[in-house]
Formats: structure tokens, sequence, C-alpha cells
């Protein structure tokens, strides 16, 4: 951005100065010309009394100039001796473009704070860097239409950056794939009841996989997310954007999914459930995959194909409720996966799409609504 300050600014008062020598004039002479007392004049001229807009066309009314002028002077000057640092608004823009920084200080994430140097410090300490300039892009899989090797939003990568963060607070025992594999039907058999997810934490930390829950921010729109500490280890995040029991148990398959298949980059999910949610052609193929294993996790495919063809196009509750008892899950699984492959619409059954929010929240580690985990 370029600038046309000038490089010594001075104050309107010597301007009338010049003027007033140039017509041979007094400042009482000025004075009786602009009807104005000569201790107010004299003001004007010693930068004891701002020029306002009145004044501005008295003065180029005198001196046969424009109003804007004095305006002009008036504004550089005042500009000049407003003090303070020198660049804080440009500071404080430009971290705003890196960071959603009213949030954080929302959460508690960081200390509330107008000064741009405290700021930096600040967003130093959470990110773990000497300089924002250093701060690394955490490159992930997500949607197809945020395109490949999709470079996450601020509110994005602060989320997860977060959730990284509080990891550590999380003990677990040694991960290993095949832990998890071992790990897959006792976990499964926790999604009959909602009660039962309150188990999954302590399942998880079993076999090495760090979970918790941390609130979503505003416009980040992240479900959940599979992640690797500098030491290698899982972490598996969920926002719990929508607390639904059907939400809880497909964003968290997913996440497992990504384990057990090893991808290897972070792999955030953005927009994963929900009326909105992606699929089909829409998604890249690590998220299609990810989407079907957490599906056949749940419900084997051939087992719901299957009862689709039976009762198509109607789905009335008491089937839902037989075949949800006969494959071994909450109801409320069953109709998320009819709503995922739009073959009911998202307002119906709502009745069994338990929230689990509360329950989850009560056993895992938890940063929002009401859970607050800071190191200020």
């Amino acid at each position: 951005m370029t600038s046309n300050t000038p490089a010594e600014v001075f104050p309107p008062g010597d301007y009338i100065r010049e003027a007033l020598e140039a017509r041979g004039w007094t400042q009482a002479d000025l004075g009786m010309i602009m009807n104005r007392p000569i201790q107010v004049v004299n003001q004007i001229i010693n930068a004891k009394k701002a020029i306002t807009p009145e004044t501005a066309k008295e003065l180029a009314e005198a001196f046969d100039t424009s109003p804007e002028l004095w305006l002009n002077l008036e504004t550089a000057f005042s500009l000049k001796e407003s003090g303070g640092p020198a660049g804080q608004v440009q500071r404080r823009a430009a971290i705003y473009k890196i960071a959603p920084v009213g949030d954080m200080q929302k959460r508690h994430w960081i200390k509330g704070t107008k000064s741009a140097e405290e700021l930096e410090q600040e967003l130093n300490r959470f990110w773990g860097v000497s300089l924002l300039s250093a701060i690394p892009q955490l490159r992930a899989a997500a949607r197809a239409n945020t395109g490949p090797d999709y470079t996450l939003t601020p509110p994005q990568y602060t989320w997860c950056r977060q959730a990284l963060r509080l990891s550590s607070g999380v003990g677990v025992s040694a991960h290993s794939k095949g832990a998890l594999v071992a790990t897959i039907p006792a976990l499964r058999a926790l999604a009959v009841h909602a009660e039962e997810v309150r188990k999954v934490p302590r399942v998880l930390a079993s076999i090495g996989i760090r979970f918790l829950v941390v609130e979503h921010l505003p416009r980040s729109l992240i479900d959940g997310a599979a992640l690797w500490r500098p030491d290698g280890s899982p972490v598996v995040a969920l926002s719990l954007r929508f607390g639904r029991i059907d939400s809880f148990w497909h964003t968290l398959c997913h996440e497992l999914a990504h384990l057990l298949s090893e991808d290897n980059q972070n792999c955030v999910d953005i927009d994963l459930v929900g009326p909105t949610c992606a699929h089909g052609k829409e998604q890249q193929e690590v998220e299609r995959r990810a989407n079907a294993m957490a599906a056949n996790m749940l419900i084997p495919k051939d087992r719901l194909e299957g009862f689709i063809a039976r009762k198509r196009p109607y789905f009335y509750k008491e089937d839902i409720r037989g075949f949800a008892k006969l494959v071994g899950v909450h109801p409320g699984i069953v109709v998320g996966q009819l709503q995922f492959r739009g073959m009911i619409p998202y307002s119906a059954n709502r009745e069994m799409l338990e929230d689990v929010r509360e329950i989850v929240t009560q056993s895992a580690l938890t940063d929002g609504w009401g859970h607050t985990i800071t190191d200020n």
C-alpha cells in the first residue's frame, strides 16, 4: 500500500503565519476579517485550537483557498500528534488475518489485550513459535471442494492447534494399529445405548489414542480430526458441532478409519455430518474411503442394503427400531445412515437422534460448553 503522507508535517498555524506575512496582515486583522476574537486566532495559529469545518470555510474565504486545504492540514497534523507506536493498527490487522483473535480471547486460549506487542506475544505462546511468521501451515485431507492438500483457514487451524495442545493432558497406553483393529468390536458394542458413549475415551486411551472434545469455532465447520502429535502418537478430536448420537458415532469411526488406513497427513473433517455434508463426487477419495469404512464399522453394508431393499420407500419407525436391534446399534445410527444415503429426509425420526454431547463431555477432556482449560 502506498502512502501520500508528507515526510514532514507542520501545524496549520505555520501556513497561516506565511499567508498573513504575504499579505501584510496581523493576527488582529485576520480576527476582524473572520469576525473572531484575536485570542481565538492566536490559539489556532499556535495549535491550541483545532480547525473545524466552519473555521476552514472562513480561512478559505480569507485567503482565497479551498476549505479542504485547511482541513487536510489539520488532519495531517492531528495524526502526527496523536501519539502511540506507529503502525499499531496495521500490526493488529495483520494478526487478525492469521488468527481468530476475538474468538480465542472469548475461549480464554489467549489473554485479552489491545496492545499489538502483547497480542503477538500471546499468539507466539499459543503457537509455540518465537515469531508469528514462523507459524507452520497445517495441510490436511478435507472435503474435495476445498481442493487437494487444502490449507486450513485460520479458525480451522487454530482449532486443530488447540486440540493438539490439550492432547498432552490425556494419559494413554502405547499405541499400535493392531490394538485398534482388535478393539473395534468392543467400541462398536458401545453404540447400542446412548449412555455407553461415556466409556469411549477410556477404551481409546487403553490402545494409545488420545481422545478429546474441543467445541468448534465460528465459521470453522469442523466436525472432527485425526491428528498426529510430534512424537507420532495419534489424537482423535471431535467438535460435537452436532451432538446427535449418529453424528458422534459416524465422526468417531470416520477418524478411526483415517488411523486404520494410516493416512500420512492430518485429516481434518469439515462439514462431515448434517444436512449440508459433502458426499459422492464432492469428496476426495481418502474421505470417501473413510466414510465407507465408518458406515461399515457400525452397520455392515450388505445388512443395510438388504434392509433398504426390503423396506424402500417406506421406513416405518418400528422397522427401524427392529433392524437396529437386529444389527446391535442404536436406532439413531440407522436413521443417520438412511438420511446420509438420501433414503429419508433429515427432518424424519428426530426423536431417535438422542443428544449425547453432555454424556461425552462428562467423561472426555473437553474445552467448550462451560469447560475451560487454559495454561495462561
